[in-house]
């Protein structure tokens, strides 16, 4: 078995889980490849030596049967994006705080690495965004699979966003942005803007404002064949466009169009271990602190 590890390298207090998992994988003959600069990072502040098979830099193709994303979900997110069109499914082992993607604890990687190899696990596709603009092309990687949000700039006044669904106009919103979500990221951005929680296999996005001006102005649902269009006004020349995280500026007479991307990241969950389990422990569902 071929296995690509990923990453973040922020905080050496939170790889307890890393000689387990290495241990393992070496006794088991897995073949690792390995990010460059986590491997340089375990190296030199973990003091971990590693019999690796190759390293990953940033701009490698690589291949692999399986990737290792540890951190939390935005290393996840950041792991989907180095794989891409790839498809290589994707274990998110949490060294971070709530974890939706990365929902395999850190001192739960004994007992999953066995599963893995015996691949008692299951895959899910999950749906991406893909971004498109009239006049300047987003730099790098234009998916999302989280959300796309359009934003105002810096601490300007709220924006006008025009939005369209398969070219028919829906509502002119005026906020502080607009996020539209896949069902992955609605446990994310969308959900601390009230947006609902969608199960994430479902055929649906989501259209979420940010502290709209008009209080009836909420979140809506539809389905994820639908292309959405966006216009924007703003009294500053810039808005922000953010996939997952990365922002770049625009100007505002930018038009946006989202639709569902043509390729999917896939996720691996443990066996039994289901989304509702998920967000019942997450969102501490029926505990009552009293």
């Amino acid at each position: 078995m071929r296995i690509v590890i990923f990453s973040n390298t922020y905080s050496s207090e939170k790889f307890q889980c890393i000689t387990p998992l290495v241990n393992f994988m070496e006794k088991s003959g897995v073949e690792m490849f390995v990010d460059k600069s986590f491997y340089e990072f375990i190296s030199q502040k973990l003091n971990i030596s590693l019999n690796i098979a190759g390293l990953i830099n940033e701009k490698d193709d690589f291949d692999g049967d399986i990737a290792f994303s540890i951190g939390g979900d935005g290393t996840f997110l950041k792991t989907a994006t180095r794989i891409g069109r790839k498809e290589i499914p994707i274990l998110g082992i949490n060294t971070g705080r709530l974890g939706f993607l990365a929902d395999v604890a850190s001192n739960e990687v004994q007992h999953v690495l066995p599963e893995i190899l015996n691949k008692k696990y299951t895959v899910e596709n999950r749906s991406l965004l893909k971004l498109s603009t009239n006049n300047k092309s987003f730099h790098g990687y234009n998916y999302a699979l989280n959300e796309v949000a359009v934003l105002k700039f810096d601490h300007s006044s709220m924006i006008t966003i025009h939005a369209y669904i398969d070219n028919n106009y829906l509502n002119s919103y005026q906020a502080d942005g607009l996020i539209i979500s896949t069902p992955t990221g609605s446990t994310a951005y969308s959900m601390s803007v009230g947006g609902p929680i969608i199960e994430p296999t479902a055929a649906n996005f989501v259209i979420s404002p940010i502290a709209p001006h008009s209080l009836n102005a909420r979140p809506l649902v539809i389905t994820d064949n639908s292309i959405i269009t966006l216009r924007m006004e703003s009294r500053k020349q810039k808005v922000l466009i953010s996939l997952d995280g990365r922002s770049e500026e625009f100007d505002r007479e930018v038009v946006v169009t989202i639709q569902k991307a043509d390729f999917h990241t896939r996720v691996v969950k443990r066996l039994n271990h289901t989304f509702y389990d998920t967000i019942r422990t997450k969102l501490m569902w029926g505990m009552d602190s009293r």
